[in-house]
């Protein structure tokens, strides 16, 4: 009876080794994730209802029927949480990745949306949305797509949005694709991203895609491999942009202005009071205007297309060369996209009609990298006669994913 008790002893000590054994391998060959959070599947589109999509776009975009031939699987759209750090905390950030259905090896599309104001239009509130949709089916050409909401939308929808300031854009866009990377170790087995990637963006997210160029390039070149970026219609120098709008007589879309002053105040980039800037009863408005209710229309309803009776005289005057604005300017400088030699192909698009973005945002950038040492072979750039801020959307787009596609064959 001795002997058999002291088998099952040895039997049960056993057992609890080799299980405590494999929960540690197991633990070690699944490292815990810093980024990931969760991943919820939205909506499942089949290859031929992408491939019928493609067509209806060729009828008004005929560019888009070079593209149709590269439909070759459906696509699975989820909505992704993440961890990100914002003014110093850890908040939950969301926004949307497109995955091929069929198994493979498959390069990473990160595309940055253009101006929002309303969080129901966020990408991961309304991935249905088919200009939405037109960026998510280019998983079915081979990429994994990503789309981030931004903070202030989606998921950090309770945090204001930081239109136009560079460092928190910045972090929550690479740490969404870190939880990409960690998303395609736990979730998605069938899936193994190359560390190749591809950003493209308009707008916004033209100014937002040329800051994650650069700082991809320069600080995270260790875990990303950069291979193209698609820049269209970008305020990549805010500082001469607002200058330059703030001496018209009009601008057609006041709620642009007001989108930076409530960002910039928020996330402490100048110290004036508003009302040093813009007239009331404008300026007590603007703190209730971006809330993630309100669209742009609404907004511009609540402001007005003149900039006297909008901006202060004062500030108009005084606004690049009196100490009393100082932070303003230098803030908006700060945030403004410095010049650097890239050695990365980078395409930049602008329509040469734009009145919400003026097109010597695109002209002055691309002079700027080029007199920084970038090779002329390395950046291009293109013009779109007649277009203006929303004609010049689709043409970009499809002449970035031209542009990128050209990369990956000349590469294969």
């Amino acid at each position: 009876m001795q002997y058999k008790s002291l088998i099952i002893r040895l039997i049960s000590v056993f057992l609890i080794f080799q299980a405590i054994s494999v929960s540690c391998r197991k633990d070690e060959s699944v490292p815990e994730n810093k980024y990931f959070i969760s991943k919820e599947l939205h909506t499942s589109l089949s290859e031929s209802y992408i491939s019928n999509l493609v067509g209806a776009a060729s009828i008004l975009y005929p560019e888009a029927g070079d593209l149709r031939p590269l439909v070759t699987t459906g696509v699975d759209i989820y909505k992704v949480v993440y961890e990100t750090t914002i003014k110093g905390q850890k908040i939950r950030a969301s926004g949307v990745v497109g995955v091929p259905v069929k198994e493979g090896d498959y390069p990473v599309l990160s595309f940055q949306n253009g101006t929002n104001t309303v969080n129901s239009n966020a990408p991961s509130e309304l991935p249905s949305d088919k200009g939405f949709q037109m960026i998510e089916v280019v998983a079915s050409m081979g990429y994994v797509v990503v789309i981030a909401d931004y903070p202030g939308f989606g998921e950090s929808s309770e945090i204001p949005h930081p239109y136009l300031v560079a460092e928190p854009t910045v972090t929550s866009l690479v740490d969404l694709l870190y939880a990409v990377k960690e998303m395609d170790v736990t979730d998605l087995p069938a899936i193994q991203l190359k560390n190749e990637y591809y950003l493209i963006g308009y707008s916004q997210g033209g100014w937002a895609t040329l800051q994650l160029h650069k700082a991809l390039e320069l600080d995270h070149s260790n875990d990303f491999h950069l291979s193209a970026s698609m820049c269209g219609a970008g305020p990549y120098n805010i500082y001469l942009l607002m200058e330059k709008m703030f001496r018209q007589p009009t601008f057609p879309q006041p709620y642009y202005i007001g989108y930076v002053i409530n960002a910039y105040k928020a996330y402490d980039q100048f110290t004036n009071p508003i009302t040093d800037i813009l007239r009331e009863p404008y300026a007590s408005r603007v703190p209730n205007l971006y809330t993630g209710q309100l669209n742009a229309g609404q907004i511009n309803s609540q402001l007005t297309t003149s900039i006297p009776d909008l901006v202060n005289p004062d500030f108009i005057a005084g606004f690049g060369t009196s100490p009393k604005y100082a932070s303003i300017k230098d803030a908006m400088i700060r945030n403004s996209i410095a010049p650097w030699k890239t050695n990365v192909p980078l395409l930049m698009i602008h329509g040469d009609a734009d009145t919400h973005v003026d097109p010597s945002a695109t002209e002055n950038m691309y002079n700027a990298m080029v007199q920084a040492g970038t090779s002329e072979s390395v950046i291009k750039k293109v013009i779109l006669p007649g277009a203006d801020h929303g004609d010049g959307v689709v043409p970009a787009i499809l002449l970035g994913l031209s542009f990128f596609n050209d990369i990956r064959n000349a590469g294969q």
